[in-house]
């Protein structure tokens, strides 16, 4: 079965790696032509439209940074679509709204083709280790045939069920790395206005039972001001939109998720949407920079 891939910014290129050099036949294509390379070098094909993937693979993956470059790739709403889907089962691994991917399942069905979602969760170094968790919905048949493809991806692949219930499953998990991410960096700039040794607090927070993978990850940014990018504050501002909506709609109640919308749109208006999501630090110090001065709980009066 030869699988496409269309998509390869900073997670779908090392996930689309990991696909090449499990040996499965891949034909890939990328709008900025260079992002090809490295998977020409271990040898999957570059196609030089997204019309010739659907052209070759049976299923295709589409990793993509949102509802309008689907669509693009897609040809959605012309007599193309149904080409590119036909006897096809396309799979989506990025994040969109659950609505959005509910009505696409449908015109992929009444189009000829299969639909799965497989979102995953993880950033780029778990992408580029092939330990992202991906979470699948859609019929039982075209989930066991996905299972198969994005299994050399990542360390755990979940059945959810009926679409759009991978979607909503990510967002919950986003909705609570995102607060955690940012209660981390909250955390930092405390210990860091109150003079403390940063390199400490990371010690202590790396020796407790908080510690975490993300949280090893984020505290070492935060410590050493390396913001390249894993996931950047762009697309967490992105994915914390989508929660909010998805939450508004169900009447759900989300106070930290809205929180950190407030700050991730700040991160983004301060120039930081294209680096790591740990950048949220600084949008925490401008308001602590903002913040009226009040007197010392600790100055002793003489």
């Amino acid at each position: 079965m030869d699988v496409g891939f269309v998509g390869l910014g900073t997670m779908g290129q090392p996930m689309a790696l990991n696909l090449a050099k499990s040996g499965r036949p891949l034909v890939v294509w990328n709008r900025s032509p260079h992002r090809t390379e490295p998977l020409r070098d271990v040898g999957a094909r570059v196609a030089a439209t997204p019309a010739e993937v659907f052209a070759d693979a049976e299923v295709v993956i589409l990793m993509l940074s949102d509802e309008v470059a689907i669509d693009e790739v897609l040809d959605r709403g012309t007599p193309r679509f149904a080409d590119h889907v036909r006897g096809r089962t396309i799979v989506t691994m990025g994040t969109t709204a659950a609505d959005y991917s509910h009505a696409l399942a449908a015109d992929v069905h009444a189009a000829g083709g299969d639909y799965v979602e497989a979102p995953v969760s993880g950033s780029r170094g778990p992408a580029e280790a092939g330990e992202l968790v991906a979470m699948l919905a859609g019929t039982p048949e075209a989930v066991a045939r996905v299972r198969e493809v994005v299994a050399p991806m990542c360390a755990d692949v979940v059945d959810c069920g009926r679409i759009p219930n991978a979607l909503l499953m990510k967002l919950s998990v986003n909705l609570f790395l995102i607060t955690m991410a940012t209660g981390l960096a909250e955390a930092f700039h405390f210990a860091e206005r109150h003079d403390l040794d940063r390199r400490t607090f990371v010690d202590v927070l790396d020796a407790g039972p908080m510690a975490s993978k993300v949280s090893r990850t984020k505290a070492a940014k935060l410590l050493a001001a390396d913001y390249e990018v894993q996931a950047s504050a762009r697309d967490v501002l992105k994915n914390n939109q989508l929660i909010a909506d998805a939450a508004r709609a169900a009447g759900v109640a989300s106070p930290l998720l809205d929180v950190c919308l407030s700050l991730f749109t700040r991160t983004v208006e301060l120039g930081h949407g294209q680096v790591d999501m740990a950048a949220v630090v600084h949008a925490i110090r401008d308001r602590s920079d903002v913040a009226q001065p009040h007197e010392d709980p600790f100055h002793q009066v003489q």
